[in-house]
């Protein structure tokens, strides 16, 4: 079974960057577009950015000229550039990867505290 594998996650202070990445164990067909959500505590889950196989991004108000999404099609990963830092950020972040379905990763705790 497929699997996402995320890392980058950690503390860092406000103002600090930090670089998620998340990989499938395997080679996925049919990628349709790759992205990042985030669901912070008594929160519904959120979309932060995707990325189309053709280099199309998309991002949430709130991540705008903060965060970067990039990624490896050749490869399935895909990756958040996250930048200027907020405590407003801190949440689980996780991958996810659309073909006929969607997959997801298992979430990478993102805690932003002086």
């Amino acid at each position: 079974q497929v699997q996402l594998v995320e890392s980058g996650g950690g503390l860092v202070q406000p103002g600090g960057s930090l670089r998620l990445s998340c990989a499938a164990s395997e080679k996925l067909l049919g990628v349709n577009y790759m992205g990042w959500y985030r669901q912070a505590p008594g929160k519904q889950r959120e979309l932060v950015a995707t990325i189309t196989t053709g280099g199309i991004t998309n991002y949430a108000d709130s991540v705008k000229a903060r965060f970067t999404i990039s990624s490896d099609n050749a490869r399935n990963m895909v990756s958040l550039q996250m930048t200027l830092l907020k405590p407003e950020d801190t949440a689980v972040y996780y991958c996810n990867i659309v073909t006929w379905r969607s997959y997801w990763g298992q979430g990478t705790q993102v805690t932003v505290s002086s």
